[in-house]
């Protein structure tokens, strides 16, 4: 199976909207698309995920990328294809769940920590690896695992990492995040999550010289 490639992005950088419930949607995944963000992720143990996730899709213009994270079997899979999810995060690697989504055309992002998952991960067809937690391998612990890997693959850096350390990935060649916390908390206003959305693609720009 030819792997699914993952698409330009002025900022490859995930939302991951984990407790997000559906009548806040609009409101969140609207100030992250205005302010630059075109790949959001809405967690499955997050509340009526999937009507979420419906929300979203039917929101955002045709060049984002909106899907679920959290995917652990291949009835995720499933779902996530009959709501219009294009995105397909999961914490673990499984390859059935890797090979249905790839097959239904969607950007695969499995968890990985070890050599052994990213190479198992980019064996069953993964779009790209999300190393996590990335604060605990840092940026050495990556590039270390990095070197053995097909350069094709898209690696991201998901857990702890925020605005503050984009540089000490920078330092690495990488250029891809996902990003909890650091944006989006359970109950957070619009508002709030546009602010923060500013201040983490000013951010991004600082680093990356990045020009819209």
């Amino acid at each position: 199976m030819s792997r699914i490639p993952f698409p330009p992005m002025t900022y490859p950088l995930i939302a991951i909207l984990r407790g997000l419930k559906p009548g806040e949607t609009e409101e969140v995944v609207g100030a992250l698309i205005e302010t630059g963000f075109t790949a959001i992720e809405i967690p499955l143990n997050s509340p009526e995920p999937f009507r979420s996730i419906e929300i979203a899709v039917k929101m955002a213009p045709e060049n984002c990328l909106i899907g679920a994270g959290t995917v652990l079997t291949v009835d995720h899979v499933n779902r996530l294809a009959d709501v219009g999810g294009r995105l397909m995060v999961s914490p673990n690697v499984e390859p059935d769940v890797i090979s249905t989504a790839a097959a239904k055309g969607m950007v695969t992002m499995p968890g990985v920590f070890t050599p052994t998952e990213a190479l198992a991960a980019a064996k069953a067809g993964a779009t790209g690896l999300k190393f996590f937690p990335a604060s605990v391998l840092g940026p050495s612990g990556i590039q270390a695992i990095r070197a053995v890997l097909p350069a094709e693959l898209e690696i991201a850096a998901v857990g702890g990492v925020s605005d503050r350390n984009f540089a000490d990935y920078a330092a690495i060649g990488l250029r891809s995040f996902g990003l909890g916390s650091s944006l989006y908390k359970p109950g957070m206003s619009g508002a709030d999550v546009r602010a923060r959305a500013k201040a983490t693609i000013e951010a991004y720009d600082a680093v990356y010289g990045v020009s819209r």
